[in-house]
């Protein structure tokens, strides 16, 4: 029921407006399933949910006021999440047949899946899921219905002590009390669950496949019970099914941790855990991309800062991250002398926390604040690559995608509140530039709104959300809500964008915030000649520089873009008497300003080609005796069996030209 509506009384008649906006009328207490029934009967066989008043819910839940409902079918998008949801739930149900004496805890959806965490002695393995993918199948073929009641919280918690559910039972104590207890069955199974579901274990369908196992610690707590999770993913068809595998083999082959080894790119050891070794070519694609965004900035109008890692956690409270965010900060503590008197030798000692920034905004806003600042001194557009630290969860950890040292190509821009909308489309239309010179065509762009634990009054929020809802209507882009899921100081735009073969990526952000010069005192001198606050946007393209680099050699398999590969040209041998004409073709390559190697090793050709293709370098330029009495290359290109003779001057101008990096 949607909060400040009232149920009407029991028998009196209620009004339905549907997605097309007709209207029906109905008594009180009418379902989702029995709206359906009286449209049409093959809609009451089709149809799975209803989304009441934009909520999800079962079938059977009385509807008890006026409503928009909107009934779901299986082939609608929004069924996915409930094929996942009920997929979860129905192999908790084949685990427990099987392997009787297994604690069910947690088992939600996730994005492409679902999974579910079990107890049990002896942890399941990758062999296990055959079995229980079979059992799986039989659950859905029985087709039970999923039906929904409600359980006396004191009773639901003997109901799961006493069966042994000890993470049931525990789950139940920690809800609030005014929340109901949920159940669902399934035949004679059941579950702890707040739905919604389908009608039946039926509407899973079949196109599921269990993935893999892994580790979990219960909540989440490195502290609590190792628990074994096991991931599956279910699709509405068969050939989504196998579409999302296909997907999954080719991410395989382009996973950027092993490419990085074969590519000799980077590394990450236990001693350093979820930060980067950098090795020469890896670096030379983290500096190219570095030097891209600085060129792109500074065209943008952008100035570039530089600021301290170690902060007092003084700011840090000021910010409000410390109380948002101190988990996941690095936080030392630095001894100080009691008194100045006492100068650099001295008798007692306090200790004041620092904290390894996360984020650069606070210390942005301390560059701000030196001297006065007018509002003709408005735009400020303040850069950094700023090298942050973020205690990410050991378990969490990813090659580049997820780390804990980070390089954020990060920049805020200090404007009037009259500049927002300017500052933002062109924000868009950067952001755009630098996505396609990267090679990624498709854009998404979700506006993310307020979060429960937000700083700052629902009028600054309005204010804000409406700030850059009036941008990105002013520059032409369309956009989806995320409720919730703003940062805590302000709503943002997130840039979804999409690889070689169809992942969703969110890289670039845009975020408008009121709260933070509020918080650290920033101001400028107006047209009237007083202090006014600055709006400060916070902005990202690439989000951080480990990461882009991650999806870029997933994306491009590797295989580069010749400005940005780390080593553009390879002079290899046929023979040793080609070696004094492989070195001067070395160097003429040098001059030209590419990114050459040598190859003179008493190798054959063809090892050597293989070698350096696996490494994914784009081109090869092969001589021998012929190519060094022609002042000629063979040229072989990455990807292809097939070689050119060219003379070597106009091999490499070609090259050279094709090398340059986008402006």
């Amino acid at each position: 029921m949607q909060e400040g509506q009232a149920a009407v009384a029991k028998g009196q008649e209620i009004t339905i407006t549907l997605p097309d906006g007709a209207q029906r009328a109905y008594t009180a207490g009418v379902t989702g399933m029995e709206i359906a029934e009286s449209i049409s009967k093959s809609l009451a066989k089709a149809v799975i949910a209803a989304r009441v008043n934009g909520e999800i819910c079962d079938l059977s839940l009385p509807i008890e006021q006026d409503s928009a409902v909107a009934l779901i079918k299986r082939e609608d998008e929004a069924a996915l999440e409930m094929i996942r949801h009920d997929a979860a739930h129905v192999m908790a149900e084949a685990v427990q047949k099987l392997f009787p004496g297994t604690q069910v805890t947690i088992g939600p959806s996730i994005e492409n899946g679902f999974y579910y965490d079990f107890a049990r002695n002896e942890p399941f393995s990758s062999e296990d899921l055959a079995v229980i993918e079979k059992e799986m199948r039989k659950v859905v073929e029985r087709g039970a219905p999923f039906t929904r009641e409600v359980w006396n919280r004191d009773e639901a918690i003997k109901y799961f002590t006493d069966k042994g559910e000890m993470y049931k039972a525990e789950l139940i104590k920690d809800l609030p009390e005014s929340e109901e207890i949920k159940i669902y069955r399934q035949g004679e199974w059941l579950d702890l669950c707040r739905g919604p579901h389908m009608p039946t274990t039926r509407h899973v369908g079949t196109a599921f496949k269990l993935l893999k196992v892994a580790g979990a610690y219960w909540r989440g707590d490195s502290n609590r019970a190792m628990l074994t999770r096991i991931y599956g993913t279910a699709w509405r068809t068969d050939k989504e099914l196998q579409d999302y595998l296909t997907q999954l083999e080719e991410a395989e082959k382009r996973d950027h941790r092993r490419l990085g080894r074969e590519m000799d790119l980077f590394h990450i050891q236990e001693e350093a855990q979820g930060s980067v070794f950098w090795h020469p070519k890896g670096f030379t694609i983290y500096n190219q991309m570095e030097n891209y965004i600085r060129r792109r900035l500074k065209s943008a109008g952008y100035v570039e800062v530089k600021t301290p890692q170690l902060i007092d956690n003084k700011l840090w409270q000021a910010s409000g991250h410390w109380g948002k965010f101190r988990e996941n900060m690095f936080v030392v503590p630095d001894e100080v002398p009691n008194t100045e008197e006492e100068g650099p030798i001295f008798k007692g000692k306090f200790e004041r926390l620092m904290a390894l920034k996360p984020m650069n905004c606070p210390a942005h806003v301390q560059i701000f604040k030196q001297g006065i600042k007018s509002y003709r001194d408005l735009p400020i557009r303040m850069a950094e690559f700023g090298c942050c630290h973020r205690n990410e969860a050991h378990g969490a950890l990813h090659g580049l995608m997820r780390v804990r040292q980070m390089t954020q190509d990060d920049a805020h821009i200090f404007c009037t509140p009259e500049q927002i909308t300017q500052e933002s489309i062109a924000f868009c239309e950067l952001l755009q530039k630098v996505y396609k010179d990267m090679g990624f065509d498709g854009l998404n762009v979700k506006l993310a709104l307020r979060p429960e634990n937000k700083a700052g009054t629902d009028e600054i929020w309005d204010k804000a959300e409406q700030g850059l809802r009036d941008a990105l209507d002013a520059a032409g882009v369309a956009y989806e809500d995320l409720p919730g899921e703003g940062a805590f100081y302000g709503p943002k735009l997130e840039f979804h964008l999409k690889d070689a073969i169809g992942r969703t990526w969110q890289c670039g952000t845009l975020q408008l915030d009121f709260v933070l010069p509020e918080r650290l005192d920033a101001s400028y001198i107006g047209p009237d000649g007083n202090r006014h606050r600055p709006v400060m946007l916070h902005r990202a393209i690439l989000g951080t520089l480990e990461r882009f680099i991650g999806i870029m050699i997933e994306n491009y398999a590797g295989k580069l873009p010749l400005w940005l590969a780390p080593v553009q040209c390879v002079v290899a041998t046929i023979t040793g008497s080609a070696d004094s004409y492989a070195q001067d073709v070395y160097e003429m390559l040098q001059k030209a300003g590419l990114r050459a190697e040598l190859d003179i090793r008493n190798e054959k050709i063809n090892y050597k080609v293989r070698e350096h293709s696996v490494a994914k370098v784009p081109a090869i330029f092969v001589v021998g005796e012929r190519e060094g009495k022609d002042r000629t290359v063979a040229v072989r290109r990455l990807g292809s069996q097939d070689q050119s003779v060219i003379p070597v001057a106009e091999a490499i101008q070609s090259l050279a030209e094709e090398a340059k990096a986008p402006y």
